[in-house]
């Protein structure tokens, strides 16, 4: 997930997520804890996109899933090649799909909310930093 600007923007591997159709409209929707330096970017941006990166690219997947664009520069330690769309948001060269997406909805996942305590023990436990949820239309997707 990737949101932002071209002057400033981050980049972050997500596992939780998916595509599917809402509201007349084809949508992705993600889950981004608002730890994550990227809720920053998607708070204040209208759009972001997606990048798949393929088996290839294991090790970018592993340095955006395990560092924080507060501490390292995510794009000089993995190489990657950001570029931006004519609506100014980022994608990256390496990247075999890219979905250029616009916010429709969000909201922070409710803890009460839970029908099965199981998964929420399981995935939060005592901390409970929930994910926010974002469903997005796809605008554009880009293949190689």
């Amino acid at each position: 997930i990737t949101a932002g600007t071209s002057e400033s923007f981050n980049t972050m591997t997500a596992n939780w997520g998916g595509v599917g159709y809402l509201w007349n409209k084809p949508v992705v929707f993600v889950f981004v804890r608002p730890e994550r330096y990227t809720y920053e970017f998607l708070e204040d941006n209208e759009c972001f996109t997606l990048s798949f990166l393929g088996e290839e690219n294991k090790d970018i997947h592993k340095v955006c899933g395990s560092k924080s664009g507060r501490d390292v520069n995510k794009i000089k330690e993995t190489g990657l090649i950001p570029d931006t769309t004519s609506d100014g948001n980022i994608v990256f060269e390496q990247s075999r799909l890219t979905l250029e997406c616009k916010k429709l909805y969000c909201e922070k996942l409710n803890k009460d909310r839970f029908l099965d305590q199981k998964i929420l023990e399981k995935w939060y436990g005592a901390k409970g930093n929930l994910h926010c949820i974002y469903i997005a239309e796809i605008l554009n997707i880009w293949g190689k």
